[in-house]
């Protein structure tokens, strides 16, 4: 029997971002149950009846301190799989930031393709719908996946950040790779704005792990620069473009990207004086160290209401076109 009422967890590593959400929704987290054991297995069970439901779990997949994305990526599928077996009608994986996406393609020999090996975990435990937002690359997510997938966009959130105001600006791609999310910026941008505004890109070459490259493609000189890119993991690759565009007379640089995971020592290497402010979203925790080292120059955005307005019209069968436009 169909029961067709929203019923929304968020397991424990995002229950911030869920409250935020259950807050925009109108209707308060639905209770569960996350144990550990002492051999580090655990169990997690929703404490409400879910049968005949149409349940929305939110669990964003990146590493933290003291859980790894394994550790949170097993915890939403045992999660998801608790509810098929309890009757539930439709399940919805809620999540902000998909590990392994950029995993997507093999780049040496025998090399794995985790993007759709990640897929395919989801639909075994009986998943019906994935929501991710700014993925690496959206047309590897679409093509991974045999459930529906759904894709938001952060690109009004962080474009309706910036000050119109703001004269002689640039919208610059970090890397090669990023040339495509960086004209859809400035597409957006410009449309803001009320007139056109350019793009540059900085050369970028990876080898053993090492960044090279440093040659901008476009003028920034004068002109506030806008670095656009998915995710900052180690902040490398930003803060070398943003250095690349000082030296070619760029009078400030703003670094804005979805995702701060700032991994490792990235609030350190973010703290270099070439980037002026970072804007991201809330879509993954961020430890108070990080937080404080780059307090005088972190911004995040919420995500919450995007999340809110998605969940509640899968619910009602609506379209989530307009939500990007």
């Amino acid at each position: 029997m169909v029961n067709n009422s929203l019923v929304f967890f968020a397991l424990n590593t995002s229950r911030v971002l869920g409250n935020h959400i259950a807050e925009q929704l109108g209707a308060p987290l639905c209770p569960h149950e996350e144990r550990e054991f002492d051999d580090g297995e655990h169990k997690s069970r929703p404490l409400m009846s879910v049968r005949g439901k149409d349940c929305y779990v939110l669990q964003s997949l990146n590493s933290e301190a003291d859980k790894s994305t394994n550790d949170k990526l097993c915890r939403l599928l045992f999660f998801i799989g608790t509810l098929k077996d309890a009757g539930a009608h439709r399940v919805t994986a809620v999540i902000p930031y998909l590990a392994y996406a950029r995993k997507d393609h093999k780049t040496q020999a025998r090399d794995p393709v985790t993007t759709r090996y990640v897929a395919q975990l989801f639909e075994a435990v009986g998943t019906d719908t994935v929501v991710a937002m700014d993925v690496h690359n959206l047309v590897a997510y679409q093509n991974a996946f045999r459930c529906q997938t759904e894709h938001l966009e952060a690109t009004k959130l962080l474009t309706a950040h910036i000050d119109t105001r703001l004269d002689k600006v640039i919208v610059v791609s970090p890397d090669a790779g990023g040339i495509k999310r960086a004209e859809q910026f400035r597409l957006r941008l410009s449309h803001r704005v009320g007139h056109a505004i350019p793009m540059a890109v900085v050369e970028k070459y990876r080898s053993g792990g090492a960044l090279s490259g440093g040659l901008v493609v476009g003028d920034v000189k004068n002109r506030h620069v806008i670095l656009i890119d998915d995710l900052i993991s180690s902040g490398s690759t930003l803060v070398r473009a943003a250095t690349a565009c000082r030296s070619q007379g760029a009078v400030s640089v703003m670094a804005m990207a979805t995702h701060g995971l700032f991994t490792h020592d990235a609030a350190q290497l973010l703290s270099d004086a070439a980037i002026d402010s970072i804007v991201t979203t809330d879509s993954v925790f961020i430890s108070e160290a990080t937080v404080k080292k780059l307090s005088h120059k972190l911004v995040r955005l919420s995500c919450a209401e995007l999340f809110a307005q998605a969940i509640s019209r899968l619910h009602n069968s609506g379209s989530l076109v307009d939500l990007m436009a």
